[in-house]
């Protein structure tokens, strides 16, 4: 079977992967794209929607300024929607104290396109009065959104060979090497592919393959555990999400245009990474339902009509690894996002396209870069925005009413 070559190998199908291969393709680059399985089935595929800037690492607003852009672009960039929303995003606490670390977040200068309102108390649920009585004060982001992230990654592929690029669903690789200034693909089924370039997007994979080029990224597998209800009226057209430092109250909804409420948030799972498959927690559903009681009390008589998880990848800093390898030429990564990575994908894509090809970017991705894992020592992700397996949560009960979910002009 002889060698197939192109200008550049990619590995890893999901978000990141089949939007670099299309913005490749808009730059000339000759593309290859392999997917072990189905193009965005894993966390692209999976993960809540959440189109936000707001509550980033401040490191990552320049990159995600420039997505965000994009999202607005994309029915005509790739001739398809992906039910990109611009809703207006809400992050909410329940301490008081941590109102003053809001208005800090949207006084810093990386923050200032967000165009940030934080709001408190009386005028608080004057404008959001379907919240529950604990929440203290909010953030409200204005142009940040949401959209179906099961449309993302496979539209984005389609729009990459509609560009002329090859796409390779259920392909293996077997074997990653560089010889003679090429990379060689070997996959399960003797397939071998060559290119000068080589980006791995292999998402919670893709520690296995910088390890072979001598980088290796401590990252840690989670399955982030998602709901959905059955559909009522709409009238919950913001994001809304709770800023806390505990753990299971980290809590997040989004209502769609046909009435359902999507809930994510919680506890997490831990994926069987040699069988591909994350479970859902039983528990994580419980408390799902327990901390929507507290945060949108009209809503815990829906019924959960649908529970489901996926595969995602942490890094110890809670930030991606998003650049070129210090150690092999021509060999790039993207992958770790630590379950933020949806709203930065078209970025991240249009990003690596543009280092592959002129060798510079005009985004900074300069807190990304892999050798931080072996020059310096890295400490506890963001607490606010993450989530950690506990200890199982007792029964509770339901209560509420879903009269108090009553639209309101204002949130449009």
């Amino acid at each position: 079977m002889s060698p197939q070559k192109s200008d550049v190998l990619i590995v890893g199908g999901g978000f990141m992967g089949a939007a670099s291969a299309f913005f490749l393709r808009q730059r000339g680059r000759s593309v290859t794209l392999l997917e072990r399985d189905q193009i965005g089935q894993y966390a692209s595929g999976v993960n809540f929607g959440n189109v936000r800037r707001q509550g980033r690492h401040l490191g990552q607003l320049d990159l995600a300024n420039r997505s965000l852009a994009l999202w607005k672009r994309l029915p005509e960039l790739i001739g398809e929607d992906l039910e990109f929303l611009p809703s207006g995003h809400m992050r909410v606490c329940y301490d008081e104290a941590h109102i003053e670390e809001l208005h800090a977040y949207a006084a810093a200068p990386e923050a200032r396109e967000l165009d940030l309102e934080v709001i408190a108390g009386k005028a608080l649920h004057e404008r959001f009065p379907f919240l529950g009585p604990e929440v203290k004060g909010g953030s409200y982001a204005p142009h940040d959104g949401h959209a179906n992230p099961r449309l993302a990654a496979p539209a984005f592929a389609r729009a990459a060979v509609r560009a002329g690029a090859r796409v390779e669903e259920r392909t293996e690789v077997a074997e990653v090497q560089k010889v003679g200034g090429q990379f060689h693909v070997t996959t399960t089924d003797g397939q071998v592919f060559i290119a000068e370039q080589l980006l791995i997007t292999a998402g919670a994979w893709g520690a296995k393959l910088s390890q072979q080029f001598d980088e290796p990224v401590p990252l840690e597998t989670h399955g982030p555990q998602m709901a959905v209800t059955e559909p009522v009226p709409y009238s919950l057209p913001t994001v809304i999400g709770v800023y806390t430092r505990i753990p299971e109250e980290v809590i997040y909804f989004r209502q769609i245009a046909r009435g359902n409420i999507v809930i994510g948030g919680g506890y997490r799972s831990r994926p069987d990474m040699l069988n591909r498959r994350a479970l859902v927690e039983p528990r994580s559903t419980i408390n799902q339902i327990e901390q929507m009681r507290r945060l949108l009390p009209g809503a815990v008589n829906l019924n959960i009509i649908r529970v489901w998880s996926g595969i995602e990848s942490y890094t110890p800093d809670s930030l991606p690894v998003i650049s070129a390898s210090g150690k092999v030429d021509g060999l790039f990564y993207a992958f770790g996002f630590c379950g933020h990575g949806f709203q930065l994908g078209p970025a991240v894509g249009d990003v690596m396209a543009e280092l592959m090809s002129t060798g510079q970017t005009t985004t900074s991705i300069a807190p990304f870069d892999v050798r931080r894992f072996s020059t310096a020592r890295v400490g506890a992700g963001c607490v606010s925005g993450g989530e950690a397996l506990q200890p199982p949560a007792p029964p509770i009960p339901l209560a509420g009413d879903l009269a108090s979910l009553q639209p309101r002009s204002t949130l449009s």
